[in-house]
């Protein structure tokens, strides 16, 4: 009887969200993410800082954005090979300290008065370029460190953990301009990003991740395989990836911008000021760290389950632009936000786990190329919407076209099951003809 009942507590702890902190390997990994999330978060606040203070130009500033994201337009499949290609240890340790050289040098730069916006932009182009491979490489080493049904754990931990240090380092970057100054803060990013490098050579992988890296090392590479095309084909020739790739892209244009929808609605016809939408923007934050610990009691999701989360979504989308108060839009903001949050983590869980191990680099690779063009298409698309329908019509045919969009992929994928189910199965004809 207490062998049984151990089992079940056994049973019921692989539903914990944190069930991936039971491997020491990634309690290491998760402090060492955490430090290196505040150094990143204050130094993207404290470089759009300093872009403004040189230029007063908030052009310019985004500008500075979207030229560190450009690299993952263009060079997202190239990165992904990469990270197939090298030990990933390896590969995260060496990309983080480049990162950490590029952060020292520009806090040299800022220190002697040698910083010009040219040399800004190419900086942050090279942290982009730089982060095309540390991304998925972080990313995935994260997974080999648990086992392979603790993966949805492992990310929905690590969406907590970038969460945090996205709140506390937007934070503390005031604290650190006003203590240590601008260079001082790029350097404090600088050891963040040497932290990591030094916990890595520590880390211990789990035994599915050694013999699949003993099995990428043995297998024969051809060209097409090595490179970012093959990871492209392989990426149209699935699917569910395509289908992923579909309701992610629908749903980031047109429902998941909410610091543009929801700060118009408020502001606008909702006449609130600048302290309700940061109660909203609080709300969404707080909605978003409990969906990623909820997340974390995944076990193994599917395209399915992200279709429903997104089409729930929308729906939520819906109901919050017809809210004729404030308050009723406040009581859907944090549904709104979990629901965001488990299909972000279910997402990047099936993008990590169902493809092959020596594909997983290149696939991610590819997603990086793809949610970057509408990461950067998405903004602009919805706010031509938005003044062209109003915030209220804006939020309600994007959670429309969603539903829609979803619809008719579960319809098709119903129909070809259909058709696969029936389709009659060929009977070899006689042969006619007499035997010698």
């Amino acid at each position: 009887m207490l062998t049984r009942r151990k089992a079940d507590d056994r049973a019921a702890g692989d539903r914990s969200p944190w069930r991936c902190l039971r491997s020491r390997s990634m309690r290491w990994w998760s402090a060492a993410n955490l430090v290196s999330n505040l150094g990143t978060w204050m130094q993207l606040t404290v470089q759009n800082l300093l872009v403004l203070q040189l230029t007063g130009s908030a052009a310019t500033t985004g500008l500075s954005l979207s030229v560190q994201a450009a690299p993952g337009l263009l060079f997202g499949l190239l990165g992904g090979a990469v990270v197939d290609r090298w030990p990933r240890k390896v590969t995260a340790a060496v990309s983080q300290a480049l990162l950490a050289m590029v952060a020292f040098a520009t806090a040299a730069l800022v220190a002697f008065g040698m910083l010009s916006v040219p040399v800004l932009m190419g900086l942050a182009a090279v942290t982009g370029l730089i982060a095309t491979v540390d991304g998925p490489a972080t990313a995935l080493l994260g997974n080999d460190l648990v086992p392979e049904k603790d993966v949805p754990s492992a990310i929905a931990l690590g969406s907590v953990v970038h969460s945090v240090g996205r709140l506390a380092g937007t934070a503390l970057a005031a604290v650190g301009i006003a203590t240590i100054g601008t260079a001082g803060a790029y350097a404090v990013n600088g050891v963040s990003f040497l932290f990591v490098t030094a916990v890595i050579p520590f880390l211990r992988l789990q035994p599915h991740a050694r013999e699949e890296a003993a099995a990428a090392a043995a297998r024969p590479r051809g060209a097409a395989d090595e490179g970012g095309r093959g990871g492209l084909a392989f990426f149209l020739s699935r699917r569910s990836l395509v289908a992923l790739a579909v309701i992610a892209a629908v749903s980031a244009v047109l429902g998941r911008n909410y610091q543009l929808t929801l700060a118009t609605l408020v502001t606008g016809p909702m006449h609130g000021g600048a302290g309700a939408y940061g109660m909203v923007s609080a709300l969404l934050a707080v909605g978003g760290i409990a969906g990623a610990v909820l997340a974390g009691r995944l076990r193994r999701p599917t395209v399915q389950l992200v279709a429903l989360l997104a089409a729930a979504g929308a729906l939520l989308q819906i109901v919050a632009g017809l809210s004729p108060v404030l308050l009723m839009l406040l009581v859907m903001v944090v549904p709104m936000a979990i629901v965001e949050s488990v299909s972000d983590t279910a997402t990047t869980t099936v993008l990590q786990t169902d493809p092959p191990a020596h594909m997983r680099g290149r696939v991610l690779g590819v997603w990086r190329s793809v949610s970057t063009a509408w990461g950067l298409a998405g903004p602009p698309l919805l706010g031509l919407l938005v003044q062209g329908m109003g915030e209220r019509g804006a939020l309600v045919l994007g959670g429309v076209v969603i539903t829609g969009v979803i619809g008719a992929g579960a319809l098709a994928h119903r129909r070809r099951r259909t058709v696969r189910r029936v389709a009659p199965v060929p009977v070899a004809e006689p042969a006619y003809g007499t035997a010698a």
